[in-house]
């Protein structure tokens, strides 16, 4: 029996499976493209992180280059200014992160997030031993603002409360009253601490991960088995299509 016998190709039908079969095939192949972009992307982070620290001149000079670059400061906390970034979970645990404002030794302040509390610690008095007082000496990895990041379910920062969700610089520095020649060099960027103990145990440090959505490889084999899906329907309607009112034939093996 030939094949034109076995099976019946309509041709709106053939050209209509070939060209989506040829979509999702496509797809497939551009999430595999992802994934080896986004491999290398936490490659290149993970490799930034490990690289020697920075000044903070040398971050001054291009902030997009050095972000995820570590940072040695050396400058005094203004504790009376700290911000609280809300919604911040640490092993399954719900508190906030403290936002001090760290002013250096050259004179401009740069926003230092010292870490993770919990809820209950989140007046200061609270935790008195970490409110280091006098000059420190601190690392952290730099990070940009994400005031343009902030996604449309994001509520609201709420500067009166001392609420925040997204590390928007511009709006947390004017929060804090810092004079603008205080921050000319250090408004395009913040720092994260590194996971040095602080005295008392809070806030901890070490808040950064690079944790990047990586499902690609499940994108990707999802769109082969669509594709592998639609050519198993498209052959078993035209075998019927041929074969009106007889059984499937059975598989072999």
């Amino acid at each position: 029996m030939t094949m034109a016998a076995r099976f019946r190709f309509p041709p709106w039908a053939t050209a209509f499976t070939a060209i989506g079969v040829a979509i999702m095939v496509g797809m497939g192949m551009w999430q595999l493209q992802r994934l080896v972009w986004k491999n290398d992307l936490i490659g290149r982070l993970h490799s930034r992180m490990a690289m020697a620290p920075l000044s903070a001149a040398e971050v001054a000079r291009d902030p997009a280059a050095a972000e995820y670059r570590k940072v040695r400061l050396t400058g005094t906390f203004l504790h009376d200014r700290e911000l609280h970034l809300l919604a911040r979970s640490l092993n399954r645990n719900v508190g906030l992160h403290v936002v001090t404002p760290l002013r250096l030794e050259s004179g401009e302040v740069v926003l230092f997030n010292r870490g993770w509390v919990p809820e209950e610690r989140k007046a200061s008095g609270r935790r008195l031993e970490g409110q280091v007082a006098g000059v420190v000496a601190v690392e952290g990895i730099v990070r940009l603002t994400e005031a343009e990041m902030k996604g449309w379910l994001v509520p609201e920062n709420r500067p009166d409360k001392n609420v925040w969700l997204t590390m928007d610089l511009a709006a947390m520095r004017q929060a804090t009253k810092l004079d603008a020649a205080s921050t000319s060099k250090t408004d395009r960027w913040w720092v994260a601490a590194d996971a040095t103990p602080n005295p008392g145990g809070f806030p901890i440090g070490g808040q950064t991960r690079v944790s990047l959505p990586n499902d690609h490889l499940n994108y990707a084999i999802t769109w082969f088995l669509l594709a592998a899906s639609a050519i198993c329907v498209f052959g078993f309607w035209t075998w019927r299509l041929a074969n009106p009112g007889e059984p499937p034939p059975p598989e072999r093996g």
